[in-house]
């Protein structure tokens, strides 16, 4: 095949070539972005060429390349269809049903699912360990403005959910069902990548690998509470083979095939978190509050200001952080139905957002405020998790203390399946991009192999990922929580400018990516003020 050196010209004039080389209808202009220096070859005779390499936008972001791949990004229309330049016909029943690559891409296999079970999903992976840490940010911040900062944080990061819900089908014809995918749609191609691929790469995989350091260290805890003879002691498994024993489970579980058949999962871990949520805050009230409680704010007299801002921010972003699961939402979207015309996937994610959401403030509010009333200022850096044991070791038999030690692992391996699902999808279709059919089932067992072995890897060697989890936080989760699905909703929605809409949309995703920048300085002067304890391939 030979190649022609593309000079770089204006954008109109790239277009006006391309036009002159495909079929296209002029309401689908093709466009080749490939960095500033593009390269073309010929082009191939049939649509196959097309559908093997370039990213059929108009009817799915599932075919587009992979992140990881070189940006190269053609939006073609099939030359089958009836419409003409002059007068475009609405979208083809052909263009609303699914296209073939989205049957071959594990978040889009199958578009089956139900308002409930996306309450699962959205339950199994909003619902964590972190919400466990809510009441570390109350001595700080006090009753009051503990309250205020939880609501405010809680109805805010509600918003930007159902902002991305009304965005996973803006543009007709077109379903954004990975959160990259509509950054790139929203800010550009390569402004959407440099935003958004890290911070969704990192709460995907990071995530996972901070679940094999909390579920491995959990297993170690249950084998201590259950058996804590010397003989036990003496023969107990280290912390890294803890860390593969809870790989191996979650990898045996990793090979369902699609994101929609993890219902079930999604419905023990969302059962799991709910129930071990609920138990360390009644039986933290239930059992008593400690001697010499108070519930005056910790912040020093004698503190500089600045160490005052630092320990305020710090607090605040505890409550920011532990909301999470919003780079899973267009996922979870995506695997509900939708015609794209009078039947889309809005009113059922919608219900199955009010249904989960009222479930997890029945959680956070209580884990926050009672967690506070039961330990007020003596309550332990590692939150209730670490609090309980230590304050009602005594009081609580071995069977309760493993229970819940159970319950919290069972939620842990549930995770890591939905969490891990990003990274399953970009490397399918990193290989479908490249042989133009569907993964094999052995390929797809290859990949989940190798994920379960890297996130494995990376915890072993950094058990002390836990102890940046503020820094990295405030980095990747907070814009994309809170600023990223404001400033997507302007792009792509375009409410008239200056008015209400707009200026409410733009002050709320500034103000959040201001928070993001304070929470980083905060997380940084607090990692050099207590140090940080690196235990490299020690956990």
């Amino acid at each position: 095949m030979s190649f022609v050196k593309w000079n770089p010209r204006p954008r109109t004039r790239i277009r006006d070539f391309m036009l002159k080389l495909l079929p296209v209808p002029s309401t689908h202009p093709s466009v080749i972005i490939k960095n500033q220096h593009t390269y073309m070859g010929e082009v191939a005779e049939t649509d196959e060429y097309f559908r093997s390499e370039i990213a059929l936008l108009n009817y799915s972001d599932a075919t587009l390349k992979s992140p990881f791949s070189p940006l190269c990004i053609l939006i073609h229309q099939e030359g089958h269809t009836s419409a003409s330049e002059s007068d475009p016909s609405p979208i083809s029943q052909h263009q609303q049903d699914q296209h073939p690559k989205d049957a071959w891409l594990p978040i889009t296999e199958s578009r089956n699912g139900n308002a409930y079970f996306a309450a699962f999903h959205i339950l199994n992976s909003n619902i964590g360990f972190q919400a466990l840490m809510l009441p570390v940010a109350f001595p700080t911040l006090g009753w009051a403005w503990g309250s205020v900062c939880l609501s405010v944080a809680f109805v805010w990061q509600l918003y930007a959910i159902f902002l991305l819900v009304q965005l996973h089908e803006s543009v007709p014809g077109i379903r954004y069902s990975r959160y990259l995918f509509l950054a790139m749609a929203a800010f550009g191609k390569r402004l959407g990548k440099v935003a958004a691929l890290f911070p969704v790469m990192y709460l995907s995989g990071g995530s996972c690998v901070m679940l094999i350091i909390t579920g491995g260290g959990t297993m170690k805890l249950l084998f201590k509470t259950l058996c804590d003879s010397e003989r036990c002691n003496a023969h107990s498994p280290s912390g890294a083979e803890w860390f593969l024993v809870f790989t191996c489970v979650a990898i045996l579980i990793a090979q369902l095939p699609n994101l929609n058949s993890m219902a079930a999962v999604s419905l023990v871990g969302a059962v799991t978190a709910i129930t071990y949520c609920t138990l360390f805050w009644a039986l933290s009230v239930k059992k008593g509050r400690p001697n010499d409680i108070s519930y005056s704010p910790s912040l020093s007299q004698h503190s500089t200001p600045v160490a005052k801002i630092g320990d305020i921010l710090n607090a605040v972003g505890i409550i920011m952080l532990s909301f999470r699961g919003h780079n899973l939402l267009l996922e979870i979207q995506g695997t509900l139905p939708s015609n794209l015309d009078d039947k889309t996937s809005k009113g059922p994610m919608r219900r199955g957002v009010s249904i989960s959401y009222i479930l997890i403030s029945m959680c956070v509010f209580p884990l926050a405020i009672a967690g506070f009333w039961a330990y007020g200022n003596q309550i332990n850096d590692g939150g209730l998790f670490t609090s309980f044991p230590i304050f009602h070791k005594k009081q609580v038999t071995k069977f309760s203390m493993g229970a819940i030690y159970v319950l919290v692992i069972i939620h842990c391996l549930s995770s890591y399946q939905i969490y891990g699902m990003p990274v399953f999808d970009n490397l399918e279709i990193k290989y479908t991009s490249i042989k133009n059919r569907k993964c094999p089932r052995w390929v797809r067992t290859c990949f989940r192999l190798f994920f379960g072995g890297l996130t494995f890897f990376i915890a072993v060697t950094f058990p002390f990922l836990p102890s940046l989890g503020a820094l990295l936080g405030s980095f990747t989760l907070v814009p994309l929580t809170y600023a990223y699905p404001c400033f997507m909703w302007l792009s792509l929605k375009k409410p008239q400018r200056g008015g209400a809409v707009w200026c409410f949309n733009l002050a709320l995703g500034s103000l959040g990516m201001l928070l993001s920048a304070l929470l980083v300085a905060a997380a940084i002067r607090n990692l050099v003020d207590k140090g940080l304890t690196a235990n490299f391939f020690k956990p």
